[in-house]
């Protein structure tokens, strides 16, 4: 059983959108909330590389801008946003700059990025489509055409580094997912200065020679991590999460319309979300453009009554593991019964039981598992639970704080 109260962890989607446009910016920058993911800390390192200089307090980073050719190779850690981003960005050089990763990262495909950076005038070479990834600018401009089938990330690397090119860029992305996460880099670009055209969400403009500028400014608290400990409340008692964004553009937002869909109690808040168990019903749900939302959906549907189905399955091959594949293995285990049909992922509802589950190094995973099992039957033991630290380092302590008994090992 849970009960209390938890801070939102601090958005790593924002924090490393801020941390790259405040190097980009030419003077101080103060961010406030940054947090200490595995992610948000890749980035601070890159934008030292980069050339800016960046001084850590207590919550808060003071970035002095600053764009300079590295001497050394950029490691990603497990971030696709930052590999995305960084090789845009490192792409605005004249001299080759070559981005690595780590772990999961390593197995994800990097092509989609080399193809559009070419399309703009850079030159770029990849291992057989995967890391390491080099490449070497400047970018002169012009139309570059993405599928953006696979997601934003392409699509906000490509519009966090246009401000640089030689020339206008315009941007065209077919089959677009995850369309609110690309707002989201638009209004951040928007707050350091810098304007996006918007023809369609599918046409993108932007002007050559704008000037990323400095400002003050706080990362909100993370939807996606947020969305396991609402999970919690809803399947295992009651919780309030604050220091969250009612308005965000945070697409994982809608993790509070499937709470409400499955029937439990939400009150939303000016500045958080409270949510109350109640009697639990299977739901239907389009995960397509929040495909993170599936691990926590999946353990909201492992205590609903029925089939609960979620639609978007196609979006999890390519994550820090195939999500959906891994979902389905280490659910059952739990005696969750899940089925995959085309692009549908169905949850037959049931009684988490004892178990020992693997998170597979992701952090999603692990978090799901743990929320599905606070109110099974018996213990819980997550082997790689320390895979959350990626987005959300204080998970298991934030979790603790609000459970009235325990049964997770970590």
């Amino acid at each position: 059983m849970v009960s209390g109260a938890v801070q939102a962890p601090p958005s790593k989607s924002v924090a490393q959108r801020a941390i790259a446009m405040a190097t980009l910016a030419n003077g101080v920058t103060e961010i406030y909330n940054p947090g200490n993911s595995n992610d948000s800390k890749a980035a601070v390192e890159i934008c030292r590389a980069l050339g800016a200089s960046i001084a850590e307090y207590p919550g808060k980073l003071v970035v002095t801008g600053g764009l300079q050719q590295p001497s050394q190779i950029l490691n990603c850690g497990e971030s696709g946003l930052g590999i995305r981003m960084f090789s845009a960005i490192a792409s605005t050089f004249s001299a080759g700059v070559t981005l690595t990763g780590t772990g999961t990262l390593l197995k994800r495909p990097m092509q989609p990025i080399a193809d559009a950076l070419v399309q703009l005038g850079a030159a770029c070479s990849t291992s057989s489509g995967f890391l390491p990834i080099t490449v070497k600018g400047p970018i002169n401009g012009g139309v570059a055409n993405i599928d953006g089938s696979q997601g934003s990330q392409v699509l906000t690397g490509l519009l966090v580094a246009s401000p640089l090119a030689k020339h206008d860029v315009t941007i065209r992305a077919t089959k677009l997912k995850s369309v609110p996460y690309v707002h989201l880099t638009i209004q951040m670009m928007h707050d350091f200065g810098v304007e996006v055209d918007v023809g369609s969400d599918i046409d993108f403009h932007v002007r050559a020679k704008q000037r990323y500028a400095p400002c003050t400014y706080n990362v909100e608290g993370d939807w996606s991590g947020t969305a396991f400990m609402l999970v919690a409340g809803a399947t295992a008692g009651e919780v309030e999460v604050k220091n969250l964004n009612p308005s965000s553009l945070q697409a994982d937002r809608a993790i509070v319309d499937a709470l409400v869909m499955a029937g439990a109690t939400v009150d939303v808040e000016k500045n958080g979300v409270y949510v109350k168990r109640n009697k639990l019903s299977h739901f239907e749900f389009d995960a397509t453009n929040c495909p993170d939302l599936f691990p926590p959906l999946v353990a909201l549907a492992s205590h609903c009554d029925g089939e609960s189905k979620i639609l978007g399955v196609s979006r999890l091959r390519v994550k820090e593991s195939d999500r959906a594949a891994t979902l389905v293995e280490e659910f059952a285990k739990l005696g969750i019964d899940i089925k995959i049909k085309d692009d549908l992922m169905v949850v037959q509802g049931g009684k988490v039981k004892s178990a020992w589950v693997h998170s597979h190094g992701d952090h999603r995973i692990a978090m799901a598992c743990a929320v599905a099992a606070l109110s099974g039957e018996g213990n819980l033991t997550i082997e790689g639970a320390e895979s959350v630290s990626k987005s959300y380092p204080r998970f298991f302590d934030d979790l603790n704080s609000i459970m009235t008994n325990s049964s997770l090992n970590v």
